[in-house]
């Protein structure tokens, strides 16, 4: 791919420099736009085929809004590649989700332009509802748009938000809705085939854009027409539209690559006031065939040759963890029919997609609604089920509720999967999963347990099973250490066991989960140094094992405790509370994340930045 040559997008460093080009040229410029994000993601990746699909949208809106004091807010953040690009930060781009660079997603500390910052889904509506009524209220009159995509209109949040929003008549928002039938994977759920009926209805759409091309150039016929409005469309659609049951003007859809027909309905629309949603029709990956044909493996390709699309594949054979849960669940559900798997919209990012080739009928993708995930679980374990629960531990925040009131005080035996648990790298805070274990430590009958590597994350899935009560996994983003794991016999491990790795008598080295890795490998520089270290995996996060801290603290006056997690109100205060409750004098140096907001980097500078990588654990361990 040329890597050269452009026209327009050297001279473009502002929405203001874009306002300049004829509205001919702009298709030109989006074009050379579009070139630049394949090229910079295929050696600096990130989210291509989401940002790709909304190259002309994010155009349109510059161009026809005036950001920052008009506000635009982005859902599902991975959508803004262009609009981070035309709002002054073309070169900051190639340093994109790198330690020091610019974030990924939108970051109100970054940029005027990012009116509010997004990096979990269906949250613009809401966001953006508060910035319209705030200008309402002190009579102000700049724009407000939600732009809303990749299936974040599958979240409750985004209904909360429509039903507020279109409570308030006067209230001057527009939501745009650009639905290109995705998530991350394919979009589910009833949402999808009404949009898809919709989009679809010739009648009903050919009547539309007459009446709108008559509107666009006379706004003030909306007003005689709204009474009619709503019979009409019940005739030709044979069906009420949802968005204008929320009192919100529902016009598209529209094209949403079509410049001129864009730029020329949002001007329209501009004259337009109240809550209004206009429905725009993308193409996730737009303008690059092998994003267009593998829409879901796209996402996020990694490195790539932007010639040849040909993906630069990691070297190694080591399984990421995400497919051993995978491929344990199928085995598990192969053995025992009551099991089930349940993800929302992240088939493919946890592995689910294993069991759902399989056996389609027992797993269940519920769209981008964590909180109706953890309750559906619950339902079905309520009627004798097993169900397997998988949900990013970022994401599960917004379920903290439901695995309390819905699962836990019910007692229920569903096995709730966190996957990319600690630091994640390059996707920064808001993804990092570094409160999992500090937040739900604290609800009474949940066993929370991280395993250290492959096998053991195998035989807690199959120990979950057997306990028949709430048991919560977490485990990290990426490869694990190369332990066997495939085919291998299940083994039951002990609820709240953990165990001995490494003998020693001068200070005890207390890890959970993945951390034992490094721990290990400090440990045995410490030893070669002259310090005999013990090395312990906890295993369990809640409850833990009494009789290996009893033993730690009648044997040590030194403990260094390692997570991957926030330490406060992580597992290392707990072992640092359990011994002063049970009177054991020990000094416990817990390392970990510390009070702060990690950015993005690589999960190995993020953890050297924040202290408890191979050698701030050494430096521990030598410390007299």
């Amino acid at each position: 791919m040329e890597t050269s040559g452009y026209k327009y997008l050297d001279r473009i460093d502002s929405p203001r420099d874009l306002k300049q080009l004829a509205l001919d040229e702009l298709p030109l410029y989006c074009d050379e736009l579009r070139r630049y994000i394949i090229e910079e993601c295929s050696v600096h990746p990130g989210h291509l085929a989401s940002s790709l699909g909304a190259v002309e949208l994010a155009a349109a809106l510059h161009y026809v809004f005036d950001a920052p004091d008009d506000r635009i807010v982005w859902d599902v953040g991975h959508q803004t590649y262009a609009h981070k690009i035309i709002t002054g930060r073309r070169e900051a781009f190639r340093t994109k989700r790198q330690l020091g660079g610019i974030s990924g997603f939108p970051r109100m500390d970054e940029s005027p332009y990012d009116a509010f910052g997004g990096g979990h889904a269906s949250v613009s509506i809401s966001a953006a509802f508060g910035m319209a009524k705030a200008a309402e209220l002190r009579g102000e009159k700049h724009k407000v748009v939600a732009v809303i995509g990749d299936g974040s209109m599958t979240g409750g949040l985004a209904f909360e938000g429509l039903n507020n929003a279109g409570a308030s008549k006067n209230t001057d928002l527009l939501v745009i809705l650009n639905d290109n039938n995705m998530a991350i994977d394919q979009a589910t759920g009833a949402l999808k085939n009404y949009l898809l009926k919709i989009s679809t209805s010739v009648h009903y759409n050919r009547f539309k854009r007459r009446v709108w091309g008559l509107l666009s150039h006379t706004p003030r016929l909306l007003h005689l027409c709204r009474r009619m409005w709503n019979g009409i469309k019940l005739g030709l659609l044979n069906n009420s539209n949802l968005f204008e049951s929320l009192n919100f003007r529902y016009f598209g859809p529209v094209d949403g690559h079509n410049l001129p027909d864009l730029v020329r309905t949002l001007r329209a629309m501009c004259d337009i006031e109240g809550p209004k949603l206009l429905h725009v029709m993308t193409v996730k990956g737009k303008g690059y065939r092998p994003a267009e044909t593998d829409q879901s493996v796209w996402h996020a390709p990694g490195r790539f040759n932007p010639d040849t699309g040909e993906r630069i594949a990691s070297t190694g054979d080591i399984a990421r963890y995400q497919d051993v849960f995978g491929q344990t669940l199928l085995d598990l559900a192969r053995m025992d029919e009551r099991v089930v798997g349940i993800t929302p919209a992240m088939p493919s990012g946890c592995s689910m997609n294993i069991l759902m080739r399989e056996m389609p009928e027992r797993c269940f993708d519920v769209g981008i609604a964590e909180e109706h995930a953890v309750t559906f679980s619950a339902g079905l374990a309520a009627s004798g089920m097993r169900p397997f629960c998988n949900i990013y531990s970022s994401f599960m925040q917004r379920a903290y509720d439901n695995v309390i009131h819905d699962v836990a005080i019910q007692d229920l035996p569903v096995v709730l999967c966190l996957d990319r648990g600690g630091l994640v790298g390059e996707d920064g805070a808001t993804h990092h999963g570094v409160f999992d274990m500090a937040a739900f430590g604290a609800v009474p009958g949940l066993v929370i347990a991280a395993p250290m590597d492959e096998r053991e994350l195998r035989n807690l899935m199959y120990t979950a099973l057997q306990t028949g009560h709430p048991f919560m996994l977490r485990y990290p983003r990426g490869c694990g250490v190369g332990a066997p794991w495939r085919d291998e016999p299940f083994a039951l491990l002990p609820v709240g066991r953990g165990r001995c790795l490494r003998e020693g008598e001068d200070v005890a080295l207390l890890t959970i989960g993945t951390t034992a890795a490094a721990g290990a490998r400090a440990a045995e520089r410490a030893a070669a140094a002259g310090v005999d270290v013990a090395h312990y995996d906890l295993r369990y996060v809640k409850p833990l094992d009494e009789k290996l801290l009893d033993d730690v603290g009648r044997r040590f006056r030194r403990v260094v405790t390692v997570e991957d997690g926030c330490l406060r109100g992580g597992v290392g205060e707990a072992v640092t509370a359990w011994f002063s409750r049970k009177g054991h004098a020990v000094e416990v140096r817990s390392l970990g994340i510390g009070d702060t907001w990690v950015s993005h980097g690589t999960p190995a500078q993020l953890q050297a930045l924040c202290g408890y990588d191979e050698e701030h654990i050494f430096d521990e361990l030598m410390k007299k």
